[in-house]
């Protein structure tokens, strides 16, 4: 085996590691698989984005967008006491970006539910 020198650290310019730290998410590419495409580690990529965060570098996430549900009328028979368990709140579970999920009770308020996103949308 020949050794020709050391190994040199490679230098990012800041436009390449805004591109690699915008890459991940898009169209649900995981942080992992955009790491090894570009051939850096994953907690490289942690690192640049905290520093983008914390200069306010990074894009204004898109904002979350509410969709009217329909819940409706039952199209079969429903036995006895169906409406009363229709009428009471139940568990929406929303999927965000990157996997994350995110449980809550379907009478909360539209302004809590907006902060909840976001917090977990920026963790």
């Amino acid at each position: 085996m020949e050794i020709l020198g050391r190994e040199r650290r490679r230098r990012w310019t800041r436009a390449e590691k805004q591109e690699i730290v915008a890459a991940v998410g898009v169209n649900g590419e995981p942080l992992s698989r955009v790491a090894q495409r570009y051939d850096v580690t994953r907690s490289q990529i942690y690192q640049w984005r905290h520093e983008f965060k914390k200069r306010g570098m990074l894009p204004a996430p898109p904002s979350p967008t509410f969709l009217q549900v329909d819940v409706g009328s039952p199209i079969f028979k429903a036995e006895p006491g169906f409406e009363d368990r229709i009428a009471s709140p139940s568990i929406v579970e929303l999927c965000l970006r990157q996997g994350r999920r995110l449980r809550f009770d379907s009478s909360i308020e539209g302004s809590t539910l907006m902060h909840l996103i976001r917090a977990a949308e920026g963790a």
